[in-house]
């Protein structure tokens, strides 16, 4: 069975930082093979994209955090990471932890991520 726990969400002051981990499990010979997403729920709206990072390596950021986050990924770990720097109200959402390989796809649970102003 897979499962994607996702850790390291919290509260932190606007131009905080925060890091946030994603280990699954039931991946040990295919996790190098899922491109690895963080996306994000606020109250009201819909789930978007984050962060992205393909098997390969290629990442892609929307464009509300290109600049403040980073997405690296540790194959050996099963472990994706968001790095959070420069943190703004706005980005206050539950943040989910996603994986995919061809039709597969997986989700975690969240992890709650707010900002104060």
């Amino acid at each position: 069975q897979v499962q994607l726990v996702e850790s390291g969400g919290g509260l932190v002051q606007a131009g905080g930082s925060l890091r946030l981990s994603c280990t699954a499990s039931g991946l040990t010979f295919t996790f190098g093979r899922h491109a690895m997403g963080w996306y994000r729920q606020a109250p009201g709206k819909e789930r978007e994209l984050v962060a992205s990072i393909s098997s390969g390596g290629s990442t892609n950021y929307a464009d509300s955090v290109k600049g403040r986050f980073t997405i690296a990924r540790d194959n050996a770990k099963y472990t994706v990471l968001l790095h959070m720097n420069s943190l703004k109200p706005e980005d206050t959402a539950v943040y989910y932890c996603n994986a995919r390989w061809g039709e597969l796809v997986y989700w975690g649970q969240g992890t709650q991520v707010t900002v104060s102003s």
